[in-house]
Parts: structure tokens; C-alpha cells; sequence
């Protein structure tokens, strides 16, 4: 069951809560390829598995701010367990947000709200549209979080009689499938460097029928549910936010690490310990003012697009590549932090299962995502650039 969450203490608190607990259960994890059934449960049993969803599906609804805080201190903890925190709140928020009311009242009502999602939004399924729906078919890799998912996203393109329908000229109809995890197929290829935990898995169907009660539009900001402007923003600007703050929180694990061991770390041949040595001090000036100036940055980004929303602006194309551009930059900044946290702890930081050691790991594979690449950089400077007008994958 869902517990009742106290609005003055929302989410973070919950997610600081299960600090011990992801400690504990953190090897375990990985060695499974996916959280442990003791983390799923306590994510459940504290009310922060649905904390982001639209009201009516059992969440709070909150601002970036407290989203963004409480990825930090997920990430911070495990980069596993934030990476899933990424992956499955902002399905379940989406879903219930966006599905059509025959859809929300089959996946999340019937359910009592108790619906885990994960998956892949990127359209690449192709749904040949039918009386009542498409027959769906298609690929799709690192399935975040589906490695415990009661339902599984998959996003795709509608087809008519074989020809992709078009929204506007070059902008393709795209829509997600909210699928019942046993009409799934999963083919397991989660063996990796980093985030060995988040059971990402690749999984298929084929001709498999969807009622299109059960899909909603990829770049959807006409909330059916919810009142929160998050609602009225759409899929994105969350996806980007999420992507942000895990770098931030993975970040973040590595500089507390690496000061507290700086006291007793000696390197060989030198006397002194690291926290006395200049090079060190200087280094950690650095690298603790860049992190924080770039929390400041998305912080700063995703409330101002928030407050416009929230306002009755529209959600600009200008305030859209501020954000994706703050969550790259963000990500930039924590990559950096992250590699001179892991030189400078010297062998602590290479011991199997260490915090170091998992978190450098969990960097280097979480930042290569597609969703922080340069690209979306490059489209959001020719936006400001007046090179073009809008970038609808922003």
C-alpha cells in the first residue's frame, strides 16, 4: 500500500529515508542486473514510487525543484538506484497524465494506483493503425526499470495503409504503448560497465494488438490529469530534468567521498596526507564551486520554464533549449567532477564495489546517453542563434 505522504515534507524526505536500506542491498543489486525486490518494496511502501504522478494517480505533484532535489539525493545514494528513479517515476507521470481516461481507468484504477512503468519512449516500433487501435511491432533497447515494471513503454510510429502519418511538415506522428509486462518479450542483454542495476533491458513484440486507449502522444502537453505545470510541459522538459540531477546526484557521491577520505589518505612516498596536499585543496575549490554552480544552472532553468507555464505562457522554444542545454552542461560539469574525484582518491577509488568505484563506473555509462548529447547542445544554440525556429525533440 501507498502511504499518505505529508505535503510539507513531500518527496526528498522519502527518498533520504532509504539511504541505509540502498547501501545495504547495493552489491546485491548489481549482481541481479536490477534493483532488489527490498528497494521496489520500500519505494512502494514510502509513497516515493508514486510521488510524481498526477493526484488522481496517487502522487503529490511536485514542483522541478523538489523533483529535482530528490534525483540528486537518489543518484547520491546509488547511481543504479537513481538511474531507475529517473526511469520510472517519469513513465508512471506521463502515463497517468496523458493516457485517455479508458486507458488511466484500466492501467492505474484497476490497479489501485500500484503500477510500476519503464521502458523505451524512443519510436522504435511501427504501429499499423486498425479498428480500435494498432497491431504493434518492434524493438526497443535499455528498457530502463523494466526489470521490475508491471508495464512496459514503448514508443512508436503510426503508420496508415504502410505511410508514416505527419503532425506538421518533417514532424512525425509519435506515440507510446503502455504494455502489460507478460505481452512482453524480453531479450536479457544487460551485461555493461556501469548502472548494472537498473535492469535496462532489450525487449520485442510482434504484431501485437494495442487499443489506442492504451497510447498517448510522445510530445503531449494536454494533461488529462494533474494540475501542476510539470503536467502541462510534457514528457521532455522531465526527461531532461531527471538526466540532469542523476548526473549531479553520481557527482556529488564522488566529491563527499573523496573529501572525507582526503584526512586519512596517505599516496605512496608522501607523508603528507591528501586534504593537506595544495594541489588537492585547490582541485576541490573547483570542482565543489562547478557542481554547484551547475545545480544552480538547472535549478535556475527548469523553475523559470515552470513559472512561465504556471503563469499562462506558452513554453517557448527558447525556454525549452535552456533547459536541455542545462541538463548538458550539468552533465558536462559532473563527468568532470567525477574523473578528478577518481584520480585523485588514487587506488581507493579502483576497489570492486567501492562507492568510488561504482559511481565512476555509473558516470561513465549514464553519460552517454543520447538525451545529453552534444546535438541537442547544437540544436538549442541554432535556436538561439535564430538559425532555426524550434526543434520539436526538444
Amino acid at each position: 500500500m501507498t502511504s499518505t505522504i505529508d505535503a510539507a515534507d513531500r518527496v526528498v524526505g522519502l527518498a533520504r529515508g532509504m539511504r541505509e536500506l540502498v547501501s545495504e542491498q547495493a552489491a546485491e543489486s548489481e549482481r541481479a542486473r536490477t534493483l532488489t525486490p527490498a528497494i521496489v518494496e520500500h519505494m512502494w511502501a514510502s509513497g516515493l514510487m508514486t510521488a510524481f504522478n498526477p493526484v488522481e494517480a496517487g502522487g503529490v505533484e511536485p514542483s522541478f525543484a523538489e523533483m529535482i532535489e530528490t534525483w540528486i539525493e537518489m543518484a547520491w545514494q546509488d547511481g543504479s538506484f537513481g538511474w531507475v528513479g529517473i526511469a520510472n517515476l517519469p513513465s508512471s507521470f506521463a502515463a497517468a497524465a496523458y493516457l485517455p481516461d479508458e486507458g488511466f481507468a484500466e492501467v492505474f484504477t484497476k490497479n489501485l494506483n500500484h503500477v510500476t512503468m519503464g521502458g523505451q519512449f524512443f519510436p522504435n516500433g511501427q504501429g499499423t493503425a486498425v479498428d480500435g487501435g494498432f497491431t504493434l511491432s518492434g524493438a526497443w533497447s535499455f528498457g530502463s526499470g523494466t526489470g521490475h515494471s508491471e508495464y512496459v513503454a514503448a514508443g512508436f510510429f503510426p503508420m496508415d495503409d504502410g505511410e508514416m502519418r505527419w503532425i506538421s511538415e518533417g514532424v512525425p506522428d509519435m506515440r507510446v504503448a503502455v504494455i502489460p509486462r507478460e505481452q512482453i518479450t524480453f531479450n536479457d542483454g544487460w551485461f555493461v560497465q556501469g548502472l548494472k542495476a537498473t535492469g535496462s533491458y532489450d525487449y520485442s513484440v510482434q504484431d501485437l494488438f494495442v487499443p489506442e486507449y492504451r497510447t498517448f502522444a510522445l510530445f503531449s502537453r494536454d494533461a488529462l490529469r494533474g494540475s501542476s505545470p510539470a503536467t502541462r510541459m510534457g514528457l521532455m522538459p522531465v526527461t531532461a530534468a531527471g538526466h540532469a540531477s542523476w548526473a549531479l546526484g553520481v557527482a556529488k557521491s564522488m566529491l563527499d567521498d573523496v573529501q572525507e577520505l582526503a584526512a586519512t589518505k596517505f599516496r605512496m612516498s608522501d607523508m603528507a596526507s591528501l586534504a593537506s596536499r595544495p594541489t588537492f585543496q585547490k582541485g576541490l575549490a573547483h570542482h565543489v564551486a562547478a557542481w554547484r554552480a551547475a545545480r544552480l544552472l538547472v535549478i535556475d532553468a527548469f523553475t523559470t520554464a515552470e513559472a512561465a507555464v504556471e503563469s499562462g505562457e506558452a513554453l517557448t522554444p527558447a525556454l525549452r533549449a535552456d533547459m536541455r542545454v542545462a541538463a548538458v552542461y550539468a552533465t558536462d560539469v559532473s563527468r568532470e567532477c567525477a574523473e578528478w574525484a577518481h584520480l585523485v582518491a588514487g587506488t581507493s577509488s579502483i576497489r570492486e564495489g567501492s562507492r568510488l568505484e561504482r559511481a565512476f563506473r555509473d558516470m561513465y555509462t549514464g553519460s552517454q546517453h543520447a538525451f545529453i548529447s552534444e546535438k541537442i547542445a547544437m540544436d538549442a544554440a541554432q535556436i538561439w542563434l535564430g538559425i532555426i525556429e524550434d526543434q520539436f525533440g526538444l
